[in-house]
């Protein structure tokens, strides 16, 4: 017999496109925000979809993946959600993975790849460290409009 909580998610990941990547942000931080709709502005392709760490989904997908949606200086992305074999990546490999596929001059972003992740990873978390202080932080998770709100996951 399955618990209340696994037939929830299995609810929810049978309803996910495979071919779409989610996006998992802080939904309090300004700057991620921000980063939410540019990436919306310049995925002509509907490439990705997102959704708040804060989210019940979030915990529900990350923790069976080891990682912590808790950890709101981390940007994570699921390929292949929903799957039997989907596959995470944090931090700086989710950049180096979103910006190419956005197109145009975005596609020069995959240069970054030769940067070893460590290092990738330290401007990453300098940038996380200082994110609220600049980009500011909100009360609760920002809503998106009506017309994005199919792009993102338990609104």
């Amino acid at each position: 017999m399955s618990s209340p909580d696994a037939d929830r998610l299995t609810d929810r990941q049978s309803d996910l496109d495979p071919t779409k990547p989610i996006i998992f942000y802080d939904g309090v931080c300004g700057f991620c925000n921000r980063l939410v709709q540019l990436i919306i502005k310049h995925d002509r392709h509907d490439q990705f979809r997102f959704a708040s760490l804060q989210s019940d989904f979030a915990r529900d997908s990350l923790l069976p993946l080891g990682r912590n949606p808790d950890d709101l200086d981390s940007l994570y992305m699921i390929e292949h959600p929903g799957t039997d074999h989907p596959v995470v990546y944090s931090k700086s490999d989710v950049s180096i993975r979103v910006w190419p596929k956005l197109g145009g001059l975005w596609k020069l972003t995959a240069v970054l790849k030769i940067v070893p992740r460590p290092i990738r990873d330290l401007g990453y978390d300098f940038i996380s460290s200082i994110r609220y202080r600049i980009w500011g932080k909100y009360d609760q998770c920002l809503l998106p409009t009506p017309e994005q709100r199919e792009r993102f996951i338990e609104v």
